[in-house]
């Protein structure tokens, strides 16, 4: 046990702190001054975690592999204020502003699973619609080939770079300690990156140093100076899917080649697999069908009064899974989840399509619609319009599907991978006929022509009109 008080604050101690936090233990490394440094300090960290049987993973009860939940915060600054390249030039900081914005997959892709606008690092364009507008004139203030004072660059940011709140620390980009007035503590040139959740192995974690390192080297020669993107309802929409975010990725590796850093698009592999684990596939009449999981914004709700007090419960009741398909001839074929036809989006590969569906996954007492019931399982059906039938499908479950309840959380990766494996099922198609829902005109009591669905003896589906907010999602409860 260690007991005392901190030295007097001074640039020539570097500091290691072990701290307490709810579920995980924070360590604050030392910074380090070149990659070898970087390197050394992160496997052994990793090494000397693992002697003391902590781990960097963790399992969900359904065998869902994640991060701590305790984050992987990237620091960034000088061995003084004075040293710090963002201080030095504030054109850096605009240009990774402006390149996180223009790449939502840099937001999602190494982040944990409590995103959006409520959570501990919302991106600059969510939920403040007007946020882009006004960093828009912050970077126009920016003086060009000029010597820049420490203090504009707070003033120009602070109340741009927050949450919904105005909180300066939960923000994906926080400069609560780039150069505060607010006291010396504040005052430090330290840019945090808080969208890094803890990835499960120490190279994952230099991989991810190694791209925000590059994106430093390459912006400090050449900024990126580019108009914002109006992402709107697109960015919870396609940017949430797996494979719209290995696009992104794929665009930035691609940009990092021409500026001559070589990177390669397979180094990224080992996070699409944690961050979009594969549920499983099935092979029906040579189409591939590939399910995934997505990503779903959990949203903080609205305050409840509680036995201890008032609280604010977060809404985990929704998930979203991403589902692809090759060798699919639309003319003849429509895929349909649990009875509702799923509108699929063209990858611009021939015969290879995707979607994400949206559906209700639990039931807890406090959720964003508490009257709607579960979707679950998830039913996928290829269904033949010229011969009104199903010709095979597959399912999904959220829980074990003989109703099994877990007493405990899996030990290892390879439990975690049991679980997960159960809940897919390479069959389980529905049976019988099947055939799209018919409208026939017809007459209201007041002489206006509606449509309504002509009477039928067979199983058939239904389909939801496609949201222009969200056209590449799939929402179940529009269902009910």
């Amino acid at each position: 046990i260690l007991e005392g008080y901190e030295p007097p604050r001074d640039n020539r101690l570097e500091v290691l702190k072990v701290t307490p936090d709810p579920g995980v233990i924070e360590v604050n490394v030392h910074p380090a001054k070149n990659w070898k440094e970087l390197t050394d300090n992160t496997l052994l960290l990793y090494a000397e975690a693992k002697k003391c049987r902590l781990g960097t993973e963790k399992f969900m009860l359904d065998g869902k592999h994640t991060g701590t939940g305790g984050g992987n915060h990237v620091t960034l600054g000088g061995v003084t204020p004075a040293d710090s390249p963002l201080l030095r030039n504030p054109q850096l900081l605009r240009s990774l502003l402006t390149f996180w914005q223009h790449h939502p997959g840099l937001s999602y892709l190494f982040s944990g699973a409590f995103i959006g606008p409520t959570s501990q690092a919302p991106r600059v364009d969510e939920a403040r619609l007007e946020n882009l507008y006004e960093l828009e004139i912050a970077f126009s203030q920016i003086p060009d080939d000029e010597e820049v004072p420490f203090w504009l660059t707070d003033r120009l940011f602070r109340h741009l770079l927050t949450d919904i709140t105005g909180n300066t620390h939960r923000a994906e980009f926080c400069i609560d300690k780039l150069y505060s007035p607010d006291s010396s503590s504040g005052r430090l040139g330290i840019l945090e990156l808080r969208a890094f959740d803890m990835p499960p192995h120490a190279q994952m974690s230099l991989m991810q140093m190694l791209l925000v390192r590059t994106l430093v080297a390459w912006f400090w020669k050449k900024p990126y100076k580019h108009n914002l993107v109006r992402w709107g309802t697109e960015l919870h929409d396609k940017f949430l899917l797996e494979h719209y975010v290995k696009e992104d990725i794929k665009d930035i590796v691609t940009q990092l080649n021409d500026a001559d850093f070589p990177f390669k698009l397979d180094w990224f592999d080992p996070f699409f697999e944690f961050r979009f684990p594969l549920y499983g596939m099935v092979e029906i009449n040579a189409m591939q069908i590939e399910l995934r999981m997505a990503i779903e914004p959990w949203n903080v709700l609205g305050e409840e009064m509680t036995g201890g007090g008032t609280a604010r419960y977060v809404d985990s009741s929704l998930e979203r899974v991403q589902i692809k398909i090759n060798n699919f001839t639309e003319e003849r074929y429509v895929l349909t989840c649990n009875g509702v036809k799923v509108q699929l989006s063209s990858t611009g590969v021939k015969g290879e399509y995707v979607a994400g569906v949206r559906f209700k996954a639990w039931e807890p007492w406090s959720a964003l619609h508490p009257t709607l019931g579960v979707d679950t399982p998830l039913v996928f059906d290829v269904v033949d319009t010229w011969n009104n039938k199903s010709i095979g499908g597959c399912t999904y479950f959220v829980a074990h599907p003989g109703g099994l309840s877990y007493d405990s959380y899996p030990v290892n990766s390879y439990e975690a991978e049991s679980r997960r494996i159960n809940r897919f099922w390479d069959f389980g198609h529905t049976q019988g006929e099947i055939a799209p829902t018919e409208m026939v005109a017809a007459t209201n009591f007041v002489g206006r022509m509606v449509e309504r669905k002509a009477a039928s003896t067979t199983f058939d589906y239904s389909e939801i009109p496609v949201s222009p907010e969200y056209p590449h999602v799939l929402d179940l409860r529009k269902k009910k």
